[in-house]
């Protein structure tokens, strides 16, 4: 498939789906102190695999956390994405950073996911070791 250049924009890695997957301290300061902190596991989908994906969400109705990422995000433009938050946790001791690792493992995994299925659906060649994705052409 021929992507336009507002496609190619929307993948945000020059011709293949790019996404982040962010873990986050959250100090929360109230009057003269700090009140809490929070661990947070935050994920940006690049605007066209968010699209594509919500178009197929069926066929990912046995990947929950596909499904709750898609349902969930909040739309932040093109430069931020679509934004849904993977895990939240009050950081009280080392447990929750254990947890949130865990969170960024899987939001990683189901990242990946979704990507291979944006790289298939668009016929994305792979990157070289050397060379960003491109397309596969007709010789």
């Amino acid at each position: 498939m021929k992507l336009t250049q507002k496609q190619i924009d929307q993948l945000w890695g020059e011709g293949g789906p790019y996404s982040e997957v962010k873990l986050i301290t959250e100090t929360r300061i109230l009057d003269d102190r700090v009140s809490r902190i929070f661990i947070v596991v935050e994920v940006n989908i690049n605007p066209l695999t968010y699209e594509i994906i919500s178009k197929n969400l069926k066929q990912f109705e046995d990947y929950p956390m596909i499904v709750q990422l898609i349902e969930h995000a909040e739309d932040r433009g093109q430069n931020f994405g679509f934004v849904s938050m993977a895990f939240s946790g009050e950081y009280r001791d080392e447990s929750v950073m254990k947890a949130a690792e865990e969170a960024v493992g899987y939001a990683k995994k189901t990242i990946i996911k979704m990507h291979q299925f944006v790289i298939d659906l668009l016929d994305l060649k792979k990157p070289d070791v050397h060379g960003p994705y491109g397309q596969h052409t007709s010789s």
